[in-house]
């Protein structure tokens, strides 16, 4: 098949369980060609891909570590041997640890968080302006940035790392939305709040939504389906005139 499909193409990192793998999926259906990131189930990622496959366009499932730039460069050089172009980026992947109070946190810990959760997307988003801006001539694009509604609250007696990390992430948003928002590319970001995925095993309460969802004014948690659809509205011409802008989605919170 011709190197430069006319479809447009999606990658979204960690994009192999939860919220990404949602995200692939429904962009498979919207039309896109997607390329997903995973760091190590990499079963989960190749059942992602077939789903895509199975929606009838084409399916890039590649190991990379969004926190290491060696990874990053050839995640995006096997996009362009791939698919010849690149339209929108989500920055999805991140990691969160065990809940635990500020005083307990490891220092290796804090570092991979924010390696993963902060440096991870600016890393990604450095690769896909080089591709994306007018003034590399690209065509333009989107980025989505996936933050937490945890950077609002801070997440005491849980995770203020990770919590933190993706603080960064919004401010990173607001100043690299300014940056390009003249050379074709608008740079958003979505805030999931409490939302049923695999994640919250690995902060060592599987349960934690149903346990906190009284306190959501909508009264239950989301759907990893809800939020990819608020990520591909962003990333879709219906939001032309937006970017810098940061979208809740938290049944309220």
């Amino acid at each position: 098949m011709d190197k430069l499909t006319e479809a447009p193409v999606i990658l979204v990192t960690g994009g192999s369980r939860g919220i990404g793998a949602a995200t692939a999926r429904l962009a498979a259906k919207q039309g896109y060609d997607v390329a997903i990131s995973f760091v190590s189930d990499e079963a989960a990622a190749f059942a992602v891909a077939a789903d895509v496959e199975a929606a009838g366009r084409r399916a890039l499932p590649m190991r990379a570590d969004s926190a290491d730039p060696e990874q990053v460069a050839q995640l995006f050089a096997a996009i362009d041997r791939e698919f010849g172009r690149i339209d929108v980026l989500v920055n999805n992947a991140a990691m969160l640890a065990r809940q635990s109070r500020l005083e307990d946190l490891g220092f290796e810990r804090m570092q991979r968080i924010f390696a993963v959760n902060s440096i991870g997307p600016i890393l990604c988003a450095q690769q896909a302006a080089r591709r994306m801006s007018y003034r590399h001539n690209g065509r333009g694009g989107a980025v989505i940035n996936v933050s937490s509604a945890s950077a609002r609250l801070g997440s005491p007696n849980e995770y203020v790392d990770y919590a933190a990390s993706k603080g960064a992430v919004e401010t990173f948003t607001t100043g690299f939305a300014k940056e390009v928002a003249r050379e074709g590319i608008r740079v958003n970001c979505v805030r999931p709040g409490h939302i049923y995925t695999d994640m919250h095993a690995s902060g060592g309460e599987p349960g934690r939504v149903d346990r906190v969802k009284e306190s959501i004014p909508m009264g239950r948690g989301g759907q990893a389906e809800e939020v990819a659809r608020a990520i591909l509205w962003l990333a879709g011409a219906g939001a032309s005139f937006i970017t810098g802008t940061f979208l809740d989605v938290t049944g309220g919170k």
